[in-house]
């Protein structure tokens, strides 16, 4: 089968709407070439080595896509052009430059992979590709992921945060809902914590295929339960933490059914948000009696852990 390639220059606000717009359109895999994160990782001194030079210019991110070239290719691909227009005209800039290439099946399935490596994410927590090998040091907690057709490697700032979130927050026994749950690489990290019963979700059948795949390959089946969800209508019980590192128009939405589903003294681990976007996911927050605990920003983006307000009095 012939695949086209397409890949939108767009700026670090609009990244993970360019991403989820690919997704809705039936994208077979997500790359996001961020040149400041690859320059962040250089200079955090975690390689011996590189020859990989500093990028000069850090404020255009590639985000790559692949659809496959049949009758259904045009629609897509005029619905791509509206949706980038849309979202420039929300950010009152230019969201995208769209290129298109044709690239063989085969080069497609492996084109990808040379970006996704071994990487430590958290204090303890490394993520690692299904077909490269890594022996762990120390404490190191090792998550093997092979993020098929969803989203989520690890190595995006968003991922990340809510990872090293993960190692603060979750303590052995907890309940945790992952919600928005992707490759299932957070789900995994609750359980390779300690947490005890995890429910994660997502409402892309094909994400809940492949997180299957990755908690199963991380021998964490008794711990994790995945199923299909719009948020959290098909969660049972109540969380010590609930995830939802999706994007903030997502976010602000969840949090009407949140209270309901959050034991005492529980809090909501948010991520996925730009920068620009903090403001109204806690003035949502705060309209439904939660308030920020702890905030971390990294290349653009926020990852928010909030509580109840009488928790913090």
């Amino acid at each position: 089968m012939k695949w086209a390639e397409i890949s939108i220059q767009t700026s670090h606000e609009a990244t993970e709407a360019v991403a989820e717009i690919f997704h809705e359109l039936g994208a077979s895999g997500v790359l996001i070439e961020d040149p400041e994160l690859v320059n962040d990782y250089i200079h955090s001194g975690a390689w011996d080595y590189t020859d990989i030079p500093l990028a000069e210019e850090t404020d255009i991110v590639t985000v790559k896509a692949w659809l496959p070239t049949d009758e259904t290719l045009p629609n897509k691909m005029e619905q791509l052009r509206l949706h980038i227009d849309e979202l420039s005209q929300f950010f009152e800039k230019d969201c995208g430059t769209i290129n298109c290439c044709e690239i063989q099946d085969e080069d497609w399935a492996n084109n990808w992979k040379q970006y996704f490596h071994p990487e430590k994410i958290g204090e303890k927590i490394v993520v690692k590709p299904s077909w490269e090998e890594y022996t762990p040091v120390n404490d190191e907690i090792v998550i093997e992921i092979d993020p098929g057709m969803a989203f989520g490697t690890g190595t995006h700032a968003t991922t990340s945060m809510c990872v090293q979130f993960l190692e603060e927050y979750v303590k052995p026994g907890m309940d945790v809902f992952d919600v928005g749950t992707g490759s299932g690489i957070l789900a995994i990290t609750a359980a390779k914590l300690g947490a005890k019963n995890i429910q994660a979700a997502d409402y892309d059948p094909v994400a809940v295929d492949v997180a299957k795949e990755n908690i199963a390959v991380n021998h964490e089946d008794d711990h994790i339960a995945i199923f299909q969800s719009d948020l959290l209508k098909n969660m049972t019980g109540k969380a010590d933490v609930i995830i939802a590192n999706i994007i903030a128009d997502i976010i602000i939405r969840m949090f009407d059914d949140v209270d309901t589903k959050l034991n005492p003294h529980g809090v909501i681990l948010t991520s996925g948000i730009i920068a620009d976007r903090i403001p109204e996911v806690i003035e949502k927050a705060e309209q439904k009696g939660f308030v920020v605990d702890k905030m971390n920003e990294k290349a653009g983006w926020a990852a928010i852990i909030f509580r109840r307000k009488e928790d913090m009095q």
